[in-house]
C-alpha cells in the first residue's frame, strides 16, 4: 500500500506565506501526477494545482501567480509555496497522487489525510 502524509499546515495572517509538503511512502515503483486541492467549510474539495512526472504544471485560476507546486522525486515528495495568502484560501490543503505500485505494476490514486490552513488576522 502507498500513504500520503501532509504537513505544514498552520495559521498565517493575510499576506504571509506558508509550504505544505506531501510524502508518500510504501510500495512505490513511480509517481505519475501529483496534486493538491483544498476544501473550505460547507464547500467542495476542489483542484488547485498538478505535477506531472515530466514537469508539466498547471494551476486552478484562484491561485495562478500566488502559489507554486514542485516536487522532489528522491524524497517522494511534492510541495506547495503559498505566497500572499488571502482570508479565502482557508481550507484543509490535501495531496493526491496517481501512484504505481512496485509489486503489481498497477496505478492507483491515492488521498493524503489533509492539513488545515487558515489565514487571519
Amino acid at each position: 500500500q502507498v500513504q500520503l502524509v501532509e504537513s505544514g499546515g498552520g495559521l498565517v495572517q493575510p499576506g504571509g506565506s506558508l509550504r505544505l509538503s506531501c510524502v508518500a511512502s510504501g510500495s512505490i515503483f513511480k509517481i505519475w501526477t501529483q496534486r493538491w486541492y483544498r476544501q473550505a467549510p460547507g464547500e467542495q474539495r476542489d483542484w488547485i494545482a498538478l505535477i506531472t512526472d515530466g514537469g508539466f504544471i498547471n494551476y486552478a485560476e484562484s491561485v495562478k501567480g500566488r502559489f507554486t507546486i514542485s516536487r522532489d522525486n528522491a524524497k517522494n515528495t511534492v510541495y506547495l509555496s503559498m505566497n500572499h495568502l488571502k482570508p479565502e484560501d482557508t481550507a484543509v490543503y490535501y495531496c493526491n497522487a496517481d501512484v504505481e505500485n512496485s509489486v503489481s505494476h498497477s496505478t492507483q490514486e491515492y488521498w493524503g489525510q489533509g492539513t488545515q490552513v487558515t489565514v487571519s488576522s
